[in-house]
């Protein structure tokens, strides 16, 4: 009798415990909500919207998928608080100096936006809420048809911590198979189908040679080409990757079919093995993975509207809310920096005032 009232009491404690935590998780997702800044700084996401409209037109396409990535790497590593954005400092590197994040570009354009946005409205928009907007409007830039996917739940606050050897652990690799991509996904709280529609972004962008050679070179004792890649498609990228290309300049569309324009037809490429990445063609390795890519491929409607819901599911991976984090005045620093280089500044100017005056009382004694 004893055990079973144990047993019972157990299964209550437990039981309460994960109900407490179901509402903890929903209590940080509800304070994002969308229209957060309706009151505070309504103007803010048509200044992001024309500022990342201002550069993709300004013959930058690229700073499209540029920033969807920048969400997507940002939201992947200590969740989507802006994290990436931090510059190192001499104590610290920070995760933009890690091997996949190298390559990334756009860092200006957030600045300029964030620095419009202050100048409107200081410390009240964070940092992580101006990229979750910036990649949304990345992605209506680069639809067919312009529309609005979704709408961006905002009230993401700044973290303060950036480490570059936390990104490596915490990105999918361009070598993934499909056990490990769902494994990492899961780990996100993303599905397996939010995988599928989320890789759907390659239909945009570029990848470095090194990405994707080891398809090319040496695959393995068998074929020396990926034998899943199409031999004709395998030509033209050894023609442009050679084997002793060490040039990381050299750059190779994600999607070979529309690479300006986001689109299913990413899909329908891996369909006809032309896939860029390992990790893209490994999407046809399990069946219920491949259904997925068939689904997409087949509709590009379904796929606009599930890439939207990813995208919103994807912003809210452990975001900093309430009190949590801070608003960062510069993206590049955390307040506590800016205010050391702050006071450095107006210690210096005071410094530079008294020396000035010495000099003026040096030099009128001397005149005397």
């Amino acid at each position: 009798m004893g055990d079973t009232r144990n047993i019972d009491l157990r299964f209550v404690m437990f039981s309460v415990i994960s109900v407490f935590l179901l509402m903890e998780r929903f209590y940080v997702h509800a304070t994002l909500k969308v229209g957060f800044y309706n009151q505070s700084c309504p103007l803010v996401e048509e200044i992001v919207r024309s500022v990342i409209t201002k550069a993709y037109y300004a013959n930058n396409p690229q700073i499209a998928p540029a920033l969807i990535r920048m969400h997507f790497h940002d939201c992947f590593v200590r969740g989507c608080d802006g994290s990436i954005l931090l510059d190192s400092t001499p104590g610290n590197t920070s995760e933009k100096e890690a091997i996949p994040n190298q390559s990334i570009r756009g860092y200006e354009v957030i600045d300029e936006a964030k620095a419009m946005v202050e100048s409107l409205c200081p410390s009240t928009v964070s940092c992580a809420d101006i990229l979750a907007f910036a990649a949304r409007d990345s992605t209506t830039l680069t639809l067919a048809s312009k529309k609005i996917l979704y709408q961006v739940a905002a009230g993401r606050r700044d973290g303060s911590i950036s480490l570059e050897n936390e990104v490596a652990m915490n990105l999918p690799s361009p070598l993934f198979n499909a056990t490990q991509l769902i494994s990492n996904f899961e780990s996100k709280n993303l599905t397996a189908e939010d995988l599928v529609v989320l890789t759907g972004a390659h239909s945009i962008g570029v990848a470095q040679c090194g990405s994707f050679t080891n398809r090319l070179y040496n695959f393995s004792n068998a074929s020396n080409t990926d034998p899943t890649l199409d031999p004709v498609y395998a030509e033209i990228l050894e023609m442009k990757c050679p084997s002793n290309s060490t040039n990381s300049s050299i750059v190779v569309a994600l999607d070979s079919l529309t690479p300006k324009t986001l689109d299913n037809m990413f899909y329908i490429g891996l369909m006809n093995n032309l896939g860029l990445l390992s990790s893209d063609q490994a999407l046809l390795t399990e069946e219920f993975l491949r259904i997925l890519v068939e689904m997409n491929a087949s509709n590009e409607k379904l796929w606009e509207s599930k890439f939207g819901e990813a995208m919103v599911k994807m912003g809210e991976i452990e975001v900093l809310s309430g009190s949590d984090g801070e608003i960062r005045k510069n993206c590049r620093i955390v307040n506590s920096n800016a205010l050391v280089d702050l006071a450095y500044l107006r210690f210096r100017s005071d410094e530079v005032k008294e020396e000035g005056k010495q000099q003026h009382q040096e030099q009128h004694k001397q005149s005397a």
